[in-house]
C-alpha cells in the first residue's frame, strides 16, 4: 500500500498511468512487475488484487472497517447492482459533482472504483445479449442495457475506470464459432459506440475516467482484427485492458501498441493457484471473487506465498465451522497480523457462527483480505528477484497446498443478490425464518399440539366445552 497519487500538472491527476518495472516492455506472456497510478487514489503496485463488491459494498463489510482495517487499493462494481428501479437513483444524481460513485456509495476516498456492467460472475440471463443491449440481472429481476444508458451512467458516476460493454456467452464456455464472430462484432460496435458517446480524450478525460477495453474469451483467428482495431484505431483512448480469457495474453505479442496497456483479468479463478496462473501469463491485476465465496462458506484462508517448507500437502484454508475450535484459543492462523487474529481467537468465531451472528462473517472478511494481500506481497517481493524465481516458488505452491479451497460444513447467511445464479426451477434459496403455528411444515411439529395433552388432568376435571378451568389467582 502506498499514498495517494499526487501530481504537479493536470495531466498526471486526471489519468490512470501505469509503468512497467520488470521484465522489459517488449515481454509478453510473463509475470511482470508494476505499478498502476490512479487520480488522487492509492498507487497501486502490480500485481495485486481488486476486490469484487455486491450492491456498492464488500461483502460483511462496511466503509470505515474497509478504511481501517483492509489493504486492497480498488474493487469492482456493476452496474447492474444500481439499476434495480423504473428511475433509480445512481441516474438522478449531479453531473457536476466529481467522483458521484465514490460518495454514492460511502468508499474509501483512497480505493480506486472500477464499474462495469455486470458482476463477476455473471448470472446467467434467460435471454441473451441483443444487438444494441446487453441482458442484465437486478435485484427486481432481468432488463436491457442500452450502449447509451450505459454511457449515461458513466458520465453520472465518473468512476476510476469504465469497462465498456461485451458481448460474453455466460451459458457455455467453447460457444459455437458463428457465435464467437457475432460476439466479437458487436463488442466492437459497442465499443466504438461508447467512445463516440463519451470521447476519452474529451468529456472522460476532464472527468479523470480511464477506459479499460474488454479482450473476449473467443479464440484468437477469430478476434484478430478487434484486437487490430483496439490497437491501431482507438489506442489513444485506452488505458488498460480487461482480459477475460488469460490464454490470449501471449497474443498480445503481435500488437506492440497494447503491450504497455496494465491487463485486468476477469478469467475464472477458483483457487490461488489460478491467480499464480494469470500472473504467470502476464496478468498485472486479478479480480478474486473466491474470497467471499470462503467468507461465506466459513473458511478462512490459510495460504502464503513463498510456500511453506513442510513435508505434507496443506490445505488452503480452515473450515471454522469445525467442532475442533470449540475450545481452541488460537488465532485463524499463525503469525497472521489481520485485526482478527490479534484481537479474537478461533473459538469466538465459532461460537459466532453458531450463533449466526453476522459478526463472524465479518472478521472471516477482514482476515481473509489480509490473507490475500499478504499473498500478493510476497508475489512482488519474489518477482522482484526474477521470473525464474517466481516460477520455481509457484511450482513449490501447488505441491505444498492442496488444489481446492476446502467447503464450510455449517450454513452460510442469508442469500444476497451476488448468490443468485438463476437456474431454471430454483428453489428457494433462503429457507424462511417462521412457520405457521398451525403448518405441517413447522420445524417443530412436537410443539403443536391439542390444548388438553398438555394438562394433567382428569376428564371430569374439565369444562363442557373441553377447556380446564382458570386458575385462581
Amino acid at each position: 500500500m502506498t499514498q495517494p497519487a499526487t501530481g504537479d500538472s493536470q495531466q498526471e491527476s486526471t489519468l490512470t498511468m501505469f509503468e512497467l518495472l520488470k521484465p522489459a516492455v517488449a515481454d509478453v506472456g510473463v509475470a511482470r512487475l508494476g505499478r498502476l497510478a490512479f487520480a488522487s487514489r492509492r498507487v497501486m503496485e502490480t500485481p495485486n488484487y481488486v476486490a469484487v463488491a455486491s450492491r456498492g459494498v464488500i461483502p460483511h463489510l462496511t466503509p470505515d472497517n474497509v478504511a481501517k482495517h483492509t489493504s486492497f487499493d480498488a474493487a469492482y462494481l456493476a452496474i447492474e447492482d444500481f439499476l434495480e428501479k423504473k428511475e433509480p437513483p445512481i441516474l438522478k444524481l449531479n453531473p457536476a459533482t466529481p467522483r458521484n460513485l465514490q460518495s454514492f456509495t460511502s468508499f474509501p476516498s483512497d480505493r480506486a472504483l472500477v464499474l462495469g456492467p455486470r458482476r463477476f460472475p455473471a448470472v446467467t440471463t434467460p435471454v441473451g445479449n441483443g444487438a444494441h443491449h446487453l441482458s442484465i440481472f437486478t435485484s427486481t429481476g432481468f432488463r436491457n442495457l442500452t450502449i447509451p444508458e450505459f454511457a449515461k451512467t458513466i458520465e453520472l458516476t465518473q468512476p476510476d475506470i469504465a469497462i465498456p460493454p461485451a458481448d460474453l456467452f455466460h451459458t457455455s464456455t467453447t460457444p459455437q464459432s458463428k457465435r464467437q464472430v457475432r460476439m466479437v462484432e458487436r463488442t466492437e460496435e459497442w465499443v466504438d459506440e461508447f467512445f463516440h458517446l463519451l470521447d476519452p480524450r474529451g468529456r472522460l478525460k476532464d472527468m479523470g475516467v480511464s477506459v479499460f477495453a474488454p479482450v473476449l474469451p473467443v479464440e484468437y483467428p477469430i478476434q484478430w482484427d478487434y484486437l487490430r482495431y483496439l490497437a491501431e484505431d482507438v489506442r489513444e483512448s485506452l488505458s488498460g485492458l480487461a482480459v477475460y480469457d488469460v490464454n490470449l495474453v501471449p497474443e498480445l505479442a503481435n500488437y506492440p501498441p497494447l503491450v504497455a496497456l496494465p491487463r485486468l483479468s476477469f478469467g475464472p479463478s477458483k483457487t490461488p493457484q489460478d491467480l499464480l496462473r494469470q500472473i504467470s501469463l502476464g496478468i498485472d491485476v486479478c479480480t478474486v471473487p473466491f474470497l467471499n465465496t470462503a467468507s461465506d462458506a466459513g473458511i478462512a484462508l490459510s495460504f502464503t506465498f513463498p510456500p511453506p517448507e513442510t513435508s505434507g500437502v496443506q490445505p488452503l484454508g480452515i473450515d471454522m465451522w469445525s467442532e475442533d475450535h470449540t475450545i481452541s484459543l488460537q488465532p485463524l492462523v499463525d503469525g497472521c497480523k489481520c485485526y482478527t487474529c490479534t484481537h479474537h481467537h478461533r473459538a469466538f468465531i465459532k461460537h459466532l457462527l453458531n450463533a449466526k451472528e453476522m459478526l463472524g462473517w465479518n472478521l472471516l472478511q477482514l482476515h481473509n483480505h489480509c490473507v490475500l494481500s499478504t499473498f500478493f506481497n510476497g508475489i512482488r517481493e519474489t518477482l522482484s528477484q526474477g521470473t525464474e524465481k517466481f516460477e520455481e516458488l509457484s511450482k513449490k505452491f501447488t505441491a505444498a497446498y492442496e488444489p481446492e479451497i476446502p467447503r464450510g460444513t455449517g450454513e452460510r447467511p442469508r442469500a444476497r443478490g451476488y448468490h443468485f445464479k438463476s437456474i431454471a426451477g430454483q428453489t428457494k434459496i433462503n429457507e424462511p425464518s417462521w412457520q405457521a403455528f398451525e403448518s405441517d411444515d413447522s420445524p417443530h411439529p412436537e410443539a403443536i399440539a391439542e390444548p388438553a395433552a398438555s394438562v394433567n388432568l382428569p376428564p371430569e376435571a374439565l369444562l363442557g366445552n373441553g377447556v380446564a378451568p382458570g386458575l385462581e389467582k
